[in-house]
């Protein structure tokens, strides 16, 4: 396999910066562009919605690289530069700021915030965001989140941190909890409703309305009106895949991939934005979590380099919640409950995804313990159905109630 003398990443987040280091580990010595829309430096964005909006950390806490790490790996950074286009053939990429040759590219350009058509309201994708919503949620004593996922959970977190009252607003009437779906619905509530925080999640808003005061109104099908400090969408994504629609890629949902991140000849994709096939669910899957874009990165670079390939990721996710750490790896069904695999020693629950074979697809601790949780991931099978052995008999999974939840104080 030649090697490349030229490989371009789309994406200056935490996927394409791991990309471009990673390529450096494995030997690769021909020239590196990675490729930003945003001013800054690359960054971490889980804590956006954690540290930075909690005020416990600076923006500098979130940088990656400083641009002395970046030049001493010897990776060109353009930041402020947004990808427009797309020949595959030419192998070119248009930029906003010319063109861009390439032997390989690789595309981690994450995914946008989806829009409330009623609200122009903050939401949280980028550092500037962040640090506007944590300005404004310093002073508000009344917060509305829109959306009942695990971003929407975080922001009524923070805002109750602060002291804030916040309602958490949602239609579907269930919270969610990123691929383990629906699964902590009893769970999640349970701990909102100790920390204080309001639920509306089988609520139609009607009207948005902003006041002289600078309070927004919310009017909801009911009749009822509430004036809010700060409202917050975090209603779903998109991905950043517009300025691709007129290459050859699939960007039905994302850029669709291979097993291992191929989107064409000299294309890959990695992070919120590939869709890339799972051969365990049969389809082509977008997993909207850091570990999985610094896998699939890794993963990438190292085919680039050697022509090998890397084991298919398995989902890893996590979040703080009211203080309760909550961590899910592996694969989910939604329709097969949970069940507590707990050892009784009282350090905080585990419980288990099972599929219908009986195999554990997928594990979630609770405030466990790191070396519990460790343990439990190793029963966790990878492996596609038609390549394990499946045992005689399924257990039967058991609904599991919430776990004993204290306030945080």
């Amino acid at each position: 396999m030649s090697s490349p003398a030229r490989v371009v990443i789309v994406g200056a987040s935490i996927g394409g910066l791991t990309a471009a280091e990673t390529l450096r580990q494995e030997g690769f010595d021909g020239e590196i562009v990675l490729v930003g829309d945003e001013p800054h430096l690359p960054y971490t964005r889980p804590p956006l919605s954690k540290q930075i909006l909690l005020g416990d950390w600076t923006p500098a806490h979130a940088t990656i690289l400083t641009a002395g790490q970046l030049d001493d790996l010897h990776i060109e950074i353009r930041t402020g530069c947004s990808a427009v286009g797309l020949d595959t053939e030419a192998r070119v990429l248009q930029t906003s700021a010319g063109s861009m040759p390439y032997d390989e590219l690789i595309i981690a350009t994450g995914t946008m915030p989806r829009s409330h058509p009623l609200i122009p309201s903050a939401s949280l994708r980028t550092m500037d965001d962040a640090i506007r919503v944590r300005d404004r949620m310093e002073a508000a004593r009344r917060v509305a989140v829109v959306g009942s996922g695990i971003l929407g959970s975080e922001v009524a977190s923070a805002a109750r941190a602060r002291d804030a009252e916040a309602l958490l607003i949602g239609r579907s009437g269930i919270l969610s909890f990123g691929g383990a779906g629906t699964l902590l619905d009893a769970q999640l509530r349970s701990l909102h409703v100790a920390n204080g925080v309001e639920l509306a999640l089988r609520t139609r808003i009607l009207a948005a309305r902003s006041t002289e005061s600078g309070t927004t109104e919310l009017v909801f099908e009911d009749g009822n009106a509430q004036t809010f400090d700060l409202v917050v969408t975090m209603i779903g994504s998109i991905p950043c895949t517009d300025w691709l629609a007129s290459s050859s890629l699939d960007v039905t949902d994302g850029i669709g991939c291979d097993p291992h991140g191929s989107a064409a000849d000299g294309v890959w994709a990695v992070g919120d934005v590939a869709a890339w096939f799972d051969p365990v669910r049969g389809r082509r899957v977008r997993i909207e979590h850091q570990s999985n874009a610094i896998e699939q990165a890794i993963g990438v670079a190292t085919r680039i380099v050697h022509g090998t390939d890397s084991p298919q990721p398995v989902p890893l996710f996590w979040s703080e919640i009211h203080g309760a750490r909550i961590q899910a790896y592996g694969r989910f069904a939604p329709e097969r409950p949970l069940e507590d695999i707990s050892d009784g020693d009282g350090t905080g629950p585990v419980y288990a995804s099972r599929d219908a074979a009986g195999e554990v697809r997928g594990v979630i601790g609770w405030n466990t313990p790191p070396r519990a949780f460790r343990d439990a991931r190793a029963a966790v099978v990878t492996a596609a159905p038609d390549l394990i052995t499946h045992p005689t008999t399924t257990p039967s999974p058991a609904v599991v109630p919430p776990p004993a939840l204290v306030p945080n104080p």
